[in-house]
């Protein structure tokens, strides 16, 4: 895969090139040059780590956004077998932002939704950049009652630069969609587990976000705006991007810290898009892990303690 780098990972890119002429040389003139492409390598392993260690508020957020970043598709096809996708609100629309559908989770029936993104100029538009309209969330509460009524645990991936701010939306009533799922999600009778993948932004992201695990990806972000979008109203110039993403608290480390989520999945190095199987493996050990846990609660105390949760957000 040819990798895309961000531009704080230029000098990582300027290495890996030298590491690949290195080896069109020896293929080209029949000469060994596997001790100095194996110095280097390390070198490229060690910055790596360096760069990634020190990853600024802003930086990390690119991370979220980078292209070839895993979307939930990716960790469907990789986690989940027998996946099944649903379609429509049964009202008006297919609700494409979001993909869902029931799948098997090591054999056991589960219900499956996410935000889609697309790769593809073509999947794009189809996907609406991920961000999700009234018909796409109200296709979410469909299935999470569905899920409710099969008692099927619910689990969810978010990613969405957030709610789709159009006029149709609104004419839609796109506060009223976000709402009624967080009303439901918040007494649904069953297991949820939230992942956030990428970007988590605004209710866009809540609409699907309320449960009883909260997770995130080492290099995603969660936050009520996005850091351009703060950036414009607090300096009116998005150029303060940077001290927004700090202020705002965004990065998963700092939300475990500050108790708004349960746990922090490490990817690999360099990002999710490094190394998918073992970031999808990672996720998947972790949902597992996590749902064993939910499933030894009665449902009382499945509420109770999901209640309390929302209770205590913010103290």
């Amino acid at each position: 895969m040819s990798l895309n780098y961000l531009e704080f990972e230029q000098p990582i890119a300027e290495l890996q090139e030298k590491i690949e002429e290195l080896r069109r040389v020896g293929i080209g003139q029949d000469i060994n040059l596997s001790e100095e492409i194996a110095r280097l390598q390390e070198k490229s392993e060690a910055l790596t780590r360096s760069i990634f260690s020190t990853l600024t508020a802003q930086q990390v957020v690119q991370m979220a956004r980078h292209p070839q970043r895993p979307y939930t598709l990716d960790y469907i096809e990789n986690i989940f077998t027998e996946f099944d996708e649903l379609h429509g609100d049964r009202h008006g629309a297919c609700g494409a932002p979001i993909v869902s559908g029931m799948a098997r989770l090591d054999g056991k029936p589960v219900m499956v939704i996410g935000h889609q993104k697309g790769r593809t100029t073509k999947e794009k538009v189809e996907r609406n950049f991920g961000m999700a309209t009234p018909e796409a969330f109200r296709k979410a509460l469909r299935l999470m009652e569905m899920a409710e009524k099969f008692k099927l645990p619910v689990f969810t991936f978010i990613d969405t630069p957030g709610a789709y701010p159009g006029m149709e939306a609104e004419k839609t009533n796109q506060s009223e969609a976000i709402a009624r799922n967080l009303l439901v999600m918040s007494q649904l009778r069953t297991p949820i587990i939230c992942t956030v993948i990428g970007e988590g932004c605004s209710g866009g992201a809540l609409a699907i976000g309320v449960g009883d695990r909260i997770l995130m990806l080492q290099y995603s972000y969660y936050s009520v705006i996005s850091p351009e979008g703060c950036a414009s109203i607090l300096w009116k110039s998005a150029s303060k991007a940077p001290e927004a993403a700090e202020a705002l608290n965004l990065t998963a480390e700092r939300l475990r810290s500050l108790d708004l989520i349960d746990e922090v999945i490490p990817e690999p190095l360099g990002g999710a898009h490094r190394n998918i199987p073992a970031v999808t493996a990672s996720v998947k050990q972790r949902l597992l892990a996590n749902l064993d846990q939910l499933e030894a609660l009665s449902l009382d105390e499945l509420l109770e303690k999901r209640y309390q949760r929302l209770l205590n957000v913010g103290k």
